[in-house]
């Protein structure tokens, strides 16, 4: 948003971040292991291409790196204000009255949230943490003082962070117990290093590297949004290349099955690892299925009756969902309070903006996350988006409530039909609605994003 808005020749504005470093998810999660599950070359800005990616996959130290290197090769630095924590939001005489923390207040035409979706931490409710007298923390909060080198360790979690770290402590501990209960599609990653004659003809021809991100698009777009669509041939092909993975790494027939899920392939997150199986497989580490009863002094105690000992526990489990704007007070005209607008699962016209709530503009809000693409090239296309609606509007600009509420009909009608509707409960999900997902193609976003639809919006 910022770079755009530089490039639209518009240089007043701040963007507030409440760390002390842009980032985001690859500032906080710096965990064994972490990289990104998109291909770089497609997880990064088209307008800022990167030729030198040492993986297919980068790791989180060089995505960083990246994040901030556009940060300061855009000039972006000198409008961002860090250690700035957003306490409320107020619409108030055709402006957005924004506090902080701290008292301090900001009065903009414009409010924009580029928040996320998945920045707060979430630990279990599980009975005794506070008795552990060993080390423990959530895989989003690392500490990287304590050495966990040859300890007794067990890792609550299976998903997308849990099977980034478990290889990588797997390889320095004789100890590790991982407690998981529902499996996960986990598709081949066939991540390697680039080549340095790679990295040159990328850097010495840029038509390649758009090529090659055109072929990293086309694969999510043309195999993995068809098995989420539920098209029989792609989701056999899928399931065979989780069950080959599975067969190839796993001797154990009982851990064998029990890694296999029981719901369609795509209805939660698909994800992608070369190492979690066979690290899963060694001699040295324990998969339990069973439910955690209580953690102890000593370590952990499951339904059955089993305790075991950890000296360190691992909360892999994921962040909070659909937080949008759940952590700040905005009230749009009349007193009317965003929390409670969202009450029953957020939802906005084009995921950017709700009725009652003018000159506010939600970047990656509702339904417009993806299961099978990069953000950014959403993101991309929701900046664009948005810069057209803030050159149209004088004074102030608000979708109108029918819609809206059209928009959200749409949205939910679609999403019935898709994979992420064929499980009780995952983290794009609240109760029946996917408040989380575009219910379509990646290519169909890119084309509804071109031009707003002027008669949906009321314009001053």
């Amino acid at each position: 948003m910022g770079v755009k808005l530089k490039e639209a020749g518009d240089e007043d504005f701040v963007i507030v971040e409440k760390a002390d470093e842009v980032g985001g998810t690859w500032r906080e999660n710096t965990y064994p292991g972490a990289e990104c599950d998109i291909a770089s070359a497609l997880y990064s800005y088209s307008f800022a291409p990167n030729p030198a990616w040492d993986f297919k996959w980068a790791k989180q130290a060089q995505i960083h790196a990246y994040q901030k290197g556009v940060a300061k090769d855009y000039g972006l630095y000198p409008h961002i204000r860090f250690g700035r924590e957003v306490t409320s939001a107020v619409f108030q005489n055709g402006n957005w009255v924004t506090t902080f923390s701290d008292g301090e207040v900001i009065t903009s035409q414009f409010l924009i949230s580029a928040i996320g979706q998945l920045h707060i931490p979430k630990t279990p409710e599980i009975k005794g943490t506070s008795d552990f007298a060993g080390t423990s923390f959530h895989s989003a909060q690392w500490d990287h003082d304590y050495d966990y080198r040859g300890k007794r360790i067990a890792v609550i979690g299976n998903a997308a962070s849990a099977i980034q770290l478990i290889p990588e402590l797997a390889e320095v501990t004789d100890n590790l117990t991982v407690y998981h209960r529902t499996p996960n599609w986990i598709v081949p990653k066939k991540d390697r290093a680039y080549w340095g004659i790679e990295k040159w003809l990328g850097k010495r021809f840029p038509a390649l590297g758009k090529l090659y991100r055109f072929n990293l698009f086309a694969q999510g777009e043309f195999f993995l949004w068809p098995i989420i669509q539920g098209k029989p041939v792609y989701k056999w092909l899928g399931t065979q290349a989780v069950k080959s993975g599975i067969k190839k790494h796993i001797k154990d027939p009982d851990l064998r099955a029990k890694m296999l899920p029981d719901y369609p392939i795509g209805a939660r997150r698909v994800l992608l690892s070369d190492k979690i199986y066979p690290a899963l497989a060694k001699d040295t580490v324990e998969n339990v299925t069973d439910g955690i009863e209580r953690v102890t002094a000593g370590g952990i105690k499951t339904q059955d009756g089993t305790e075991r000992a950890h000296d360190l526990i691992v909360y892999a489990t994921g962040f909070h969902t659909n937080p949008f704007l759940k952590e700040i007070d905005v009230t749009g005209e009349g007193g009317r309070s965003l929390r409670d607008h969202w009450a029953d699962g957020a939802s906005a016209y084009m995921g950017l903006m709700t009725a009652g709530f003018p000159n506010l503009f939600v970047l990656y809000g509702p339904n417009t996350n993806t299961g099978h693409t990069s953000i950014i090239y959403k993101l991309e296309n929701q900046v664009g988006y948005v810069l057209q609606l803030m050159d149209k509007t004088s004074a102030k600009i608000e979708v109108t409530e029918a819609a809206e509420s059209e928009f959200s009909d749409e949205m939910q009608s679609r999403l019935k039909d898709l994979a992420w509707s064929k499980v009780e409960a995952s983290w794009y999900k609240v109760g029946d609605k996917v408040p989380n997902n575009w219910p379509g193609s990646a290519l169909e976003y890119k084309r509804r994003y071109k031009t707003p639809i002027w008669e949906h919006y009321e314009i001053s």
